[in-house]
């Protein structure tokens, strides 16, 4: 090899990456504590971004419906009204679903109180052959009713305490609400410049790219905001009729709690592939307690409710906006699980298309080029 200044430079810099990795791997604690000390910082401006990004897709679709001509008060109008319309979603919630939940824990707790010593008289008729089984059962004596007074006092008056008196719990609370406040105020100033944002960010790209990693940059982009959006919509679209058809026919079947297992099943559904079977197993726990018969009629209405929504209205209303195969949903939906939660599992699956849409692209023009040079040859 000629030691000339582009070939002693490319030894520089493979020798300095050399070092510098090797000082991160010796100060792994130190470079952990460091990440974690600088997410701390950034989590507020991302979720911000998060916020943003979600707020912007009823904010585009009201600007474009009710401002077609655009103007000055245009997008602060849009803002609002997206503001407005969130927040009277999770007001409807709270009016609606935190009273029924009182009184389900309480339609609950005495049902609970009724129906286990009927199941223990049950299982002493089950098993009058066994002795030894019967004995055990006959020397339950368990009082029910005390326990879940207990533990309903316990929810209502000494959980609340416990939090209340301790500075941890205060102080996470003040930090939440602070981080919230941050992340919401500079998702509004996303919202209101993004067209500005938008064109210092690919100034700054030309500036300091090429023109094809610009191009190929924007593109992605480009193809990750139109399937998270899309998703985004398609999945609440999907929950909101989903949960409208539980309440429906819960209510012409004259179930129980047909409208808080309405809600929670619509709530649940967010969660891609087990959400729904999540409010399934929820609801019938609550509907056991009323009328064990009902219980079972509801799970076979929501095996065929679930077809119903599978067969017919997921791929109208969410079609093909993921574009991804069932193997990599599960795959995407899993992994994003393990690693974030439910929140993973609803990044997961639009970021895993976005990647396999760029892997399918990838794939196709290098067949392409494969088979244009056999042609050639």
């Amino acid at each position: 090899m000629d030691l000339n200044k582009s070939n002693i430079k490319k030894i520089l810099g493979i020798i300095t990456f050399t070092l510098v990795l090797l000082a991160l791997l010796m100060n792994m604690g130190k470079v952990q504590s460091f990440l974690v000390f600088l997410w701390g910082i950034l989590f507020p401006f991302v979720l911000g971004g998060v916020i943003a990004f979600i707020l912007n897709i009823p904010m585009t679709a009201i600007e474009k419906k009710l401002f077609p001509k655009g103007g000055k008060s245009a997008r602060p109008l849009s803002l609002v009204l997206s503001i407005l319309f969130v927040f009277a979603l999770i007001a409807i919630v709270i009016v609606v679903v935190i009273p029924q939940l009182g009184k389900t824990f309480d339609s609950v707790s005495a049902g609970m109180a009724d129906f286990l010593p009927e199941m223990q008289k049950w299982l002493e008729r089950v098993f009058r052959d066994w002795d030894m089984v019967e004995a055990y059962i006959k020397s339950l004596d368990f009082d029910w009713k005390s326990w879940l007074n207990g533990v309903k006092d316990f929810a209502l008056s000494g959980a609340g305490s416990v939090v209340s008196y301790t500075m941890s719990a205060t102080m996470t609370v003040i930090n939440g609400v602070m981080t919230f406040f941050i992340a919401f105020v500079f998702s509004l100033y996303i919202l209101i410049q993004k067209e500005t944002l938008n064109r210092q960010c690919s100034k700054v790209m030309w500036v300091f790219l090429p023109p094809k990693a610009v191009e190929k940059v924007c593109y992605v982009c480009s193809l990750s905001h139109r399937i998270f959006s899309k998703f985004i919509t398609g999945q609440c679209l999907e929950a909101l009729i989903l949960g409208m058809m539980f309440v429906i026919s819960m209510t012409i079947f004259r179930m129980p709690y047909a409208l808080l297992v309405g809600v929670l099943i619509a709530f649940t559904a967010l969660i891609p592939m087990v959400g729904a079977f999540i409010g399934c197993v929820v609801g019938a726990f609550l509907i056991l307690m009323v009328n064990p018969m009902q219980a079972v009629f509801f799970v076979i209405l929501f095996l065929v409710l679930q077809q119903i929504e599978g067969n017919l209205i997921y791929p109208h209303v969410v079609g093909n906006s993921v574009g991804l195969p069932s193997i990599w949903v599960l795959f995407a939906v899993t992994v994003g699980g393990k690693l974030m939660g439910i929140a993973g599992m609803l990044i997961f699956i639009p970021l895993m298309s976005v990647i396999y849409a760029l892997f399918r692209e990838w794939v196709s023009q290098r067949a392409h080029q494969k088979d244009r040079k056999q042609t050639n040859s």
